[in-house]
């Protein structure tokens, strides 16, 4: 786990509140249509509609929390969706109370 990458991916708001969002989806988002439910996370989509960005924006927003491990895509068909690693969250926590 890298710290740094991690902070960089939650520096910016909107990425921040993607993640908010992400960890209570029947919250903040529709039910999905095609699924039913959240299990795989929800879809890029619904999470570019709830922010009001381009799709490029928000493709690269989630790429940065892919890349910091804060989310896991998982494909199906034509459609990817983005749930929150809590695994990784549990870990960010406890570093951060370690070393702060």
């Amino acid at each position: 786990m890298d710290i740094i990458k991690i902070n960089k991916a939650l520096s910016n708001q909107t990425r921040l509140n993607i993640f908010g969002w992400l960890k209570d989806p029947d919250k903040h988002f529709p039910p999905h249509k095609e699924l039913g439910h959240f299990d795989f996370g929800v879809c890029v989509l619904y999470i570019q509609e709830k922010a009001q960005l381009s799709q490029s924006t928000i493709s690269h927003y989630l790429s940065l929390m892919q890349q910091a491990e804060l989310v896991i895509p998982t494909r199906i068909g034509k459609w990817t969706y983005y749930k929150r690693n809590e695994d990784t969250v549990k870990k960010y926590a406890k570093l951060i109370l370690e070393k702060i």
